[in-house]
């Protein structure tokens, strides 16, 4: 154990964040760079390394949380780091981007203001990093087996990675012109810096892992003739079909998916333009949607320039304490949350449902129509005389996702099978009904997060594993057919 009494003696701190003023007028993290290390010990002696530690089973990966809190007390940054890698292949992903369901299950926080486990991880994974101790793993000999994996966000990176270090031949199809998925086009700079991505692909090259970017399989190269050409194939290809707004005045010039809008300015930042095509520059925003992607609209048309920013959500303002009747501890609570972004300024609007745009002569949005909501025999029901309109010249859409895109041609030319839920069905070691393709993260589970990406990109590179060489030694923290960790 850390500290028997640290939990007494040192109470929660997080790291600081750089002033509003400052971080909207550039695209770096908004944390201050080094606030944690100073505090990290006294962070992590706070863990109590509980008999039955419940941080293992808020997080899907596993993560050996209590084990690397007692290094990072004792600042042995080596043996925290090989902890932490031991389940987790990209821990500074997970701890700037994860929303922490193993905080909302730590034992400290039935009473107290939990563990700051997040905090703890990314400070070890940057020191890592900053120290050395982040080495390409080479495997000592190669299986002889091919395997072409499809989608390189968190889900297809792990799987690949699993793959390569077990001594098969991976190649990892991108129909993005750049290696991430939406770590690199969905997750503002703010959030995380693409330099973090960059250098695990550079590791990943070294340990042999190939990238193929700019084919978009289905369409550039057909999935019979990939398969065809693989021992195996693994499907990462997330679930990016976007849930639209089919009401009156959609088709007017003005109207954004939120992937639509957030990758453009990613791709400002990349260095592909000078300006981004779609603007909040001076204009009145609105993001429909309350969720992460929503924060993530808000913070980049702050960054823009906007003249306003509201963000609607159809659903109730959650509390912010954990409701023990109907979210007891451990599980996962949806609180209200104040991101960075919000921190930035903006309206946040609840209880609302959008009933039609109203555009200009020349066919762009100048207002969305609006009525409040309430549940009624458990239907979200508009209440009567409380419409109104808000001034909305930039609109963003980000009410979450609907499914694998089946556009171009990849479920039917492979002959796949939906689930119930439109997600690409599988078996216990993650085998669709064709032998020999795989699937893991968003594609197979439906939308959800980061960490859970990770943990079936793990999952599936070791029932790849299996049925390429007959066994694997390879972790596998969790099977898809267990709900019981679904946050």
């Amino acid at each position: 154990m850390a500290d028997p009494k640290g939990f007494l003696n040192h109470g929660r701190e997080l790291a600081r964040s750089r002033p509003v003023e400052e971080r909207v007028r550039d695209w770096n993290e908004v944390y201050v760079p080094g606030s944690l290390l100073p505090i990290i010990s006294k962070q992590a002696s706070r863990c109590m390394d509980c008999g039955i530690p419940f941080c293992h089973n808020g997080c899907p990966l596993g993560n050996l949380i209590p084990e690397w809190n007692d290094y990072a007390y004792r600042e042995d940054w080596a043996a925290a780091q090989e902890r932490l890698h031991a389940t987790n292949n990209f821990p500074e992903f997970t701890g700037r981007l994860c929303p922490a369901p193993c905080e909302s299950a730590c034992v400290l926080g039935i009473n107290q203001p939990p563990v700051t486990i997040k905090n703890v991880e990314v400070s070890i994974i940057d020191k890592a990093w900053e120290t050395g101790d982040v080495a390409p793993q080479i495997p000592e000999r190669l299986s002889g087996k091919t395997v072409a994996v499809i989608g390189s966000g968190p889900a297809g990176l792990a799987a690949a990675q699993q793959l390569t270090r077990a001594g098969h031949t991976v190649a990892v199809y991108e129909r993005a012109d750049r290696i991430g998925g939406l770590l690199r086009y969905g997750i503002p700079e703010f959030k995380m810096e693409k330099r973090h991505i960059n250098r695990r692909i550079e590791q990943m090259r070294a340990e042999g892992t190939r990238f193929r970017t700019g084919i978009e399989i289905g369409r550039d190269l057909k999935a019979t003739d990939l398969k065809k050409r693989y021992d195996a194939v693994v499907l990462a290809v997330g679930a990016t079909t976007a849930r639209d707004l089919p009401v009156p005045g959609r088709e007017l010039k003005g109207i954004y998916q939120a992937m639509e809008y957030l990758p453009l300015a990613n791709k400002v930042q990349e260095g592909d333009y000078v300006t981004t095509p779609i603007s909040a520059e001076g204009k009145h925003v609105v993001v429909i949607g309350g969720g992460d992607t929503g924060a993530d609209c808000v913070g980049t048309a702050h960054r823009q320039g906007a003249a306003s920013v509201t963000q609607l959500e159809i659903m109730p303002r959650p509390g912010e304490e954990r409701n023990p009747v109907n979210q007891p501890w451990p599980t996962f609570p949806m609180l209200y949350k104040v991101t960075s972004a919000h921190e930035e300024g903006g309206e946040r609007v609840y209880s609302v449902s959008t009933t039609h745009f109203e555009g200009d002569e020349d066919g762009n949005v100048q207002w969305l129509h609006l009525t409040e909501v309430e549940f009624i025999d458990g239907k979200l029901t508009p209440k009567p005389g409380s419409e109104r309109k808000i001034p909305a010249q930039l609109v963003t859409l980000a009410m979450g996702f609907t499914g694998t895109d089946r556009d171009n041609g990849l479920v039917d030319q492979f002959g796949l099978e939906l689930d119930e839920r439109g997600n690409i069905a599988r078996d216990a070691d993650f085998q669709t009904n064709v032998p020999g393709v795989f699937v893991a993260g968003d594609a197979g589970r439906g939308q959800s997060l980061i960490v859970w990406a990770i943990a079936e990109g793990r999952s599936a590179a070791r029932g790849v594993d299996r049925a390429l060489t007959g066994a694997s030694e390879l972790h596998a923290p969790i099977r898809p057919t267990d709900r019981s960790l679904m946050v």
